[in-house]
């Protein structure tokens, strides 16, 4: 599994290019290379509740919401990425523990 090493401004260029909204978090567009699409998928974890246990329907809402384009590309990389975890029958998703961490930001 791969992390990336980034600073503050390398994700907020990320979020203004890629986001087109972030109240409500709305992404306009997935980015091709990988760095820039772990940097993204860093806003949308946060809108996973930690202490919670969701069904594969209700991360879909979720993200239909903030990418309706290809909702399921997010998922996945959110678990490629370890963001999310999940039962191997896909019944249960939980936001994985390191993930509500500030994520490998460099000086």
């Amino acid at each position: 599994m791969m992390k990336f090493i980034y600073n503050e401004l390398e994700l907020n260029q990320v979020i203004e290019t890629y986001f087109s909204s972030v109240e409500p978090l709305v992404l306009k567009a997935f980015p091709p290379k990988e760095k820039k699409k772990y940097l993204c998928l860093i806003p949308i974890i946060q809108v996973f509740d930690k202490k919670r246990i969701y069904t594969e329907n209700e991360v879909n809402e979720i993200l239909k919401q903030i990418y309706e384009n290809d909702y399921c590309i997010i998922r996945r990389y959110l678990i490629v990425y370890e963001f999310l975890d999940r039962k191997t029958d896909g019944s249960q998703y939980w936001v994985m523990e390191e993930s509500n961490e500030p994520l490998h930001i460099s000086e």
